[in-house]
């Protein structure tokens, strides 16, 4: 076998994967080492892989596989956030060592073949791969719930998949290529478009825009918290986003119909999924909708055509996956830690889970968008991109920019009520046995929360120039006079005179007290967990339709499918009436309608 960077990338986690899943719980520390050192080696070719593209793994002639800088960067996310989860793995597992390691460094695997991937077969077989992994690691808990939520995934994602089959069909009929790099489509006719949103709803299923997106939370909430931050918070989007622009930037030539329906998808997604996410009391489901809305914003920045918008629909799927794989994260400690992730039942952690808590504000903030970190940076460029499509005349602009910046004030205030209920409110009960999370989950998560700093105080010395610009193609830059690091060094003077002012001009003593409301001591009134922060939004007439419906699962895409299912089979159930005449007439018909077939056909 050709010794090849992007074939061993994909071959060797693979391999190594199917090994573990031979063995057996009380070789588990075989399973650990082998998953550190598997994944460690990954991210070492992947670094070594991108500084070398453009590579390729040719089968005589024909690019099988092939790394250029869009690939290269992906590859090497990807590779990260394999790594991380397996470190974190290693405090947060406690059984099925085997199946777990196993399953991990397949999809690891597979999701480094879909990103080299360049002969659509090869493209399509480990895109369905992944669906089985995600299906195969939901179920892992073993619970119902989660085996609900694995199967739900599936359907969905793979029934998409088979619209991305037709659609490849498409292209290759269009195209005569079976590679992907070889297909250079305009958007000119129904044929063309129907091929292009057949491969965008794929991507949309697993990234998780609406109206693909009911599968994402329940696996949130139900499957493991490693496999949360693993796949639907990180290398679903990473892919998901991949595919859209990879079809959108060089697959197809974009106009300003397809512009048009990214961005309302995007904006339609961003507000939606917020909403919903405000009123929920799960930390896990309420951080999976908000891994839907998020999806918006990159949607929407590819959706604005720019350059600047484009760049940063792709740094916020990078900055996505790091903030919310952290989230996902503490989530997995605090479930750990304490037994729950219900809000009600929680609070005051801090005390106890100082660095957790350190990790999920840091994360918190960047996901809602405050500067400077790196959430913001991307959310800023996508807003530009947005503002740039004034001179394309779109009379939606405005439109789009609302939703953009109304999707971030929700966000901060339900991760301000999450920070209350679970981390600095009244605790539900005495916690003083908790302890912070061992050091092999705090390592990740602190990882992850250091690049949300360093993403967002350094974006235009770091990731944008080194991973963002090579992957458009494009020269970035910024609109107006945001400029990361002379921001952070604004804000940080700003502190250091409040801190100045305070100790020049504060009282010379303070007296004590307990605290009290109302003239009455707190700890002896009700505690208020704070979930109910935003249940009021129920009541209000457009909301309240909308929260029911959601709630019912009446805009749940799978229960409106198995909805026409049943409605289909019913119907030929009461066609099959057990009756052998009528079954008889039935193969009749069927006879002279082959023979019509043939000899309409001659």
């Amino acid at each position: 076998m050709q010794q090849n960077p992007l074939l061993m990338l994909i071959v060797g986690p693979l391999a190594a994967g199917a090994l573990c899943l031979t063995l057996p719980d009380r070789l588990k520390i075989i399973s650990k080492a082998l998953a550190l050192l598997v994944s460690a080696a990954v991210f070492a070719v992947a670094l070594f892989v991108f500084t070398k593209k453009p590579l390729s793994y040719n089968i005589g002639s024909y690019p099988l596989l092939f790394a250029d800088n869009l690939s290269g960067f992906i590859a090497l996310a990807i590779s990260l956030f394999g790594l991380l989860i397996v470190v974190y793995s290693l405090g947060f597992t406690d059984k099925d060592f085997g199946r777990y390691f196993g399953y991990t460094l397949m999809t690891l695997g597979a999701s480094i073949g879909v990103a080299f991937a360049n002969d659509m077969t090869v493209f399509l077989v480990f895109w369905g791969f992944l669906a089985v992994m995600l299906y195969l690691l939901t179920s892992l808990k073993g619970t119902t719930e989660s085996a609900f939520a694995a199967k739900k995934a599936i359907i969905i994602i793979g029934g998409t998949d088979v619209l991305m089959l037709l659609g490849m069909c498409i292209v290759w009929q269009l195209s005569k290529s079976y590679t992907i790099s070889g297909v250079h489509l305009k958007l000119s006719g129904a044929v063309e478009y129907s091929a292009y949103f057949l491969l965008a709803i794929a991507a949309f299923a697993k990234a998780g825009a609406v109206p693909f997106h009911s599968w994402l939370p329940d696996v949130a909430e139900f499957a493991p918290a490693t496999v949360t931050a693993y796949l639907p918070a990180s290398l679903d989007k990473l892919l998901g986003i991949y595919l859209l622009a990879r079809i959108s930037l060089d697959m197809f030539t974009m106009n300003a119909v397809t512009n048009f329906i990214l961005a309302l998808i995007g904006s339609v997604t961003i507000v939606f999924a917020v909403v919903i996410a405000l009123v929920q009391h799960d930390i896990k489901r309420l951080m999976g909708y908000h891994a839907v809305s998020q999806v918006g914003y990159m949607v929407l920045g590819i959706g604005t055509g720019s350059v600047i918008g484009i760049a940063g629909g792709l740094f916020h799927m990078l900055n996505h996956a790091i903030y919310k794989s952290s989230l996902f994260l503490t989530a997995g400690a605090v479930e750990k830690q304490v037994g729950t992730t219900d809000m009600t039942k929680l609070g005051g952690l801090s005390k106890y889970m100082p660095v957790t808590f350190a990790v999920c504000l840091v994360a918190s903030l960047s996901i809602s968008g405050v500067p400077p970190f790196n959430g913001f940076v991307s959310k800023w460029m996508i807003y530009q991109g947005v503002i740039e499509t004034v001179t394309a005349k779109n009379p939606f602009w405005a439109v789009w920019l609302v939703c953009a910046l109304f999707g971030s004030a929700l966000t901060i205030a339900s991760f301000m009520k999450l920070l209350h209920a679970v981390f600095l409110g009244r605790p539900d009960r005495d916690f003083k046995d908790i302890k912070e999370a061992p050091p092999a989950m705090l390592v990740p998560m602190a990882i992850l929360a250091g690049l949300c700093i360093i993403f967002g105080v350094f974006a235009a010395n770091l990731p944008i120039p080194l991973l963002i610009a090579p992957s458009i193609s494009g020269t970035i830059a910024y609109m107006g006079i945001w400029n990361p690091a002379v921001a952070t060094a604004l804000i940080l003077i700003a502190l250091l005179l409040g801190a100045f002012a305070y100790l020049l001009f504060k009282p010379a003593g303070f007296r004590t007290a307990s605290v009290f409301i109302g003239g009455e001591d707190v700890n002896k009134l009700d505690r208020v967990a704070g979930t109910e922060f935003y249940d009021t939004l129920k009541d209000l007439r457009t909301l309240k339709i909308i929260y029911k419906k959601e709630s019912a699962g009446s805009l749940d895409i799978y229960n409106i499918f198995l909805k026409g299912v049943s409605y289909f089979t019913g119907y030929l159930q009461r066609l099959h009436n057990g009756i052998l005449p009528t079954y008889m007439v039935w193969c009749l018909l069927g006879m002279i309608g082959i023979f019509l077939v043939i000899f309409l056909g001659q």
